[in-house]
């Protein structure tokens, strides 16, 4: 483990393996630098990259600050990409869901990242699947203030992700799984903050990410919820730079040995 000093002090943990150019991984909602499927990612793509994992603020590792701001996020990666000691000062980023929409802020807002691909940036653009309650971060925020963890997890499960509320009962039977959960639901509504109004039902707008003008690869999964390969592609009609892949077969829960290829064609 290595460890990086964000710009409000607060440490940020991270992993480094293989041997190239930097390419950091931004995980979504839940995901920690040690995830079975972000540790084969980097396996694959070491021959390549020196490919960097880390927590996000609040977890695993990491420090986190006393308010949550999305702007503390983007220098956490900011922290991270100086880290690598890239020549240029750049990285590669690859985010994955919600951590799709964060890296996209963040080069929007000036963090040195040189190329980017997003998978699934989790968008609801129509009507394909009900937009993100109103009352969500409300929820989330009541159930963590009062020390339910489990309730924020469902919170999630069931108004972001969309679960049936009848499938919650065999997930929570699955102790480790549900245990390792709950250990990072407390940052459930940082994913909220990053997502912001993208999760409405409604398009996004035209000038959207407009200062972003890096090459941009948007990634759906062939056999994901047709909202998840909506949202892919609004991205690659909505930003000039950018152009959109499909993996066939392939659903939110990506196989890395599926995307490891496309990532390496796209940042060769």
């Amino acid at each position: 483990m290595q460890k990086v000093i964000s710009r409000d002090g607060t440490v940020i943990a991270c992993d480094w393996t293989g041997e190239g150019p930097a390419l950091v991984l931004v995980g979504g909602a839940f995901q920690v630098r040690d995830d079975p499927k972000w540790v084969e990612l980097a396996r694959l793509l070491g021959d390549r990259f020196t490919v960097v994992t880390y927590d996000r603020r609040g977890r695993g590792d990491s420090g986190d600050g006393a308010a949550y701001d999305v702007a503390r996020e983007f220098e956490d990666l900011t922290a991270v990409i100086e880290g690598t000691a890239t020549p240029d000062g750049r990285a590669f980023v690859m985010g994955m869901s919600s951590g799709a929409v964060l890296a996209l802020e963040a080069a929007a807002h000036g963090v040195p990242i040189s190329a980017l691909a997003l998978y699934e940036p989790p968008f609801v653009l129509d009507d394909s699947r009900p937009p993100l309650p109103a009352d969500y971060l409300d929820r989330l925020h009541a159930a963590l203030a009062r020390g339910d963890r489990g309730a924020a997890v469902e919170v999630f499960m069931t108004a972001a992700v969309g679960i049936p509320a009848a499938y919650l009962a065999p997930m929570r039977a699955d102790a480790a799984t549900w245990d390792r959960l709950c250990s990072v639901a407390h940052t459930l509504p940082y994913d909220g903050a990053v997502m912001g109004d993208t999760m409405s039902g409604r398009p996004l707008p035209a000038d959207r990410w407009a200062s972003v003008r890096i090459p941009v690869l948007a990634v759906g999964g062939g056999a994901s919820d047709p909202s998840l390969q909506a949202g892919a592609k609004a991205l690659a009609e909505l930003l000039p730079t950018a152009r959109h892949r499909t993996l066939e077969g392939q659903t939110h829960d990506v196989d890395p040995a599926a995307l490891a290829p496309a990532l390496r064609a796209f940042f060769a």
